[in-house]
Formats: structure tokens, sequence, C-alpha cells
């Protein structure tokens, strides 16, 4: 079997601190190429990120991490890649498990892979994880999985992985440039029946590393429930003009 091209993508905005490290890490027996998208950072991301080898490109105004992640999917495709790993560049998640991401979809076990951050509340806070998010991240997975069907660990996580064919059946163009991008691609994914499996990742939350600040996480939270629900809706609406 021919190998797949594997394509890593970071989303990055000032990421200058944590790049090198997290690029170090990915395991190059596996990837074919890394590409980074840069959301107009005001740092030295985009030197260093050129320095490293990188793929990089450049968005001309910060235009939000989910045009980001659009911008990057879109190269990605374009380059041939047949997986896609998206990896937030701020060194929260582990790179190196990016090899059993690919397994998983090169072997067909899945066509999407998720890392998630809850195995247990105590390593997930031991990690540093605020509590408020962990609770946040809990109760949105909850009302996520109950209106989905699905029964995944975590809903929120920086670190997936895709089949290119996923990508390319997704109108990727109706979701927000915002942070609820991540969760809108879920259901995309969900509601066209693919294959979602998840691995654990251990939680790495420390000085440097992006967060969303609390005003903006409970911005995410409400759009998160309103994505939810227009999901929900959507599916009762088609439910009940079959019969």
């Amino acid at each position: 079997m021919a190998k797949l091209k594997v394509i890593v993508v970071l989303p990055a905005y000032n990421a200058e601190k944590t790049l090198r490290q997290t690029v170090d890490e990915i395991p190059r027996d596996v990837v074919d190429e890394v590409l980074l998208v840069d959301d107009y950072s005001n740092d030295k991301t985009v030197e260093l990120a050129k320095s490293l080898g990188l793929t990089v490109y450049r968005h001309e105004m910060n235009k939000g991490y989910g045009a980001n992640q659009k911008t990057c999917y879109k190269y990605a495709l374009e380059r041939g890649a047949d997986i896609i790993v998206m990896l937030h560049p701020d060194y929260q998640y582990d790179p190196k498990l990016i090899k059993p991401f690919v397994y998983f979809i090169e072997n067909d076990y899945f066509d999407v892979m998720l890392g998630s951050r809850i195995r247990t509340r105590q390593e997930t806070l031991a990690g540093g994880m605020p509590l408020y998010k962990y609770i946040a991240n809990r109760f949105l997975t909850l009302i996520e999985n109950l209106v989905s069907g699905q029964n995944l660990s975590e809903w929120h996580t920086g670190m997936r992985a895709y089949k290119r064919s996923v990508l390319e059946n997704i109108d990727l163009s109706k979701n927000s440039d915002d942070f609820v991008f991540d969760t809108q691609i879920l259901f995309q994914v969900i509601d066209k029946g693919y294959r979602v499996g998840e691995i654990p990742v251990p939680v790495r939350y420390f000085p440097g590393s992006s967060t969303i600040n609390f005003a903006g996480s409970v911005k995410y939270g409400l759009e998160t429930v309103l994505t939810a629900f227009s999901y929900l809706f959507r599916r009762f609406k088609h439910g009940s003009n079959k019969k």
C-alpha cells in the first residue's frame, strides 16, 4: 500500500515562545510536511517558522482562530495531504502522539481522531487546566454528546486529525471564524456519518501557552450551546420532513 501523505497544520498566533519546542517533537518519520498559518502575529512567529523549514502562510490581518483553520485545511488539501493533523503550536499537546493518530486513520479504523485531555479529573486538574474550564468542558461535552448521540470524552481539544475526504466533503465556509469553529466542524463530521475516534493526551497548561480568557470562554460556551441546539433542531426538522 502506497504511503499516505501526512501534513501537520499549525494555526498560529504569537507562538514564538513555544513553536520550536512543538516542532522539534513532531515525528518526521510519519509526517511529510509541517504547514504553519500565521494569523497576523505581532511577534517573530513567521521568522522562526521559516528558519525551522516550515511551509508558511500569513494572513494580512488578524482573522480569528476558525479562519486560521480554514486556511490551514485549504492549503493542506492543495498540497496533496491524505491525512491532515491539526496541532496547536503552543505545546499544550504532545506532538509525539501524532503517530497513533495517523495509524488509526491510515488503517481505516476512523475518519477523524481527537486527542482527549479528559481521562480523569485528577490528571486534568494536575496538568493545570483551571477548575472553571474543566467544569465547563464537562458540561458542554455532556450537552454535545446528548444532542449528537456520541459518547466522546472531550469535544474541545486542539489536537485533531482528519482523513482528506472528510475535509473535502464538509463546507467549512459556513463555520465561524472564531473559536466555536471547533464545535461546528465536529457536528458537521457527525452529521455526515464519519467515524470519530479518540485517544488520551496529557494536559499541559503553563505560562506562555495560549488560552482563552474568561470572557472569551463564556462567549465560546454560549456559542457552543447554540450550535448544539441548532444541530438538534435541524435533525428534528429533517426527521419530521421524512414523515
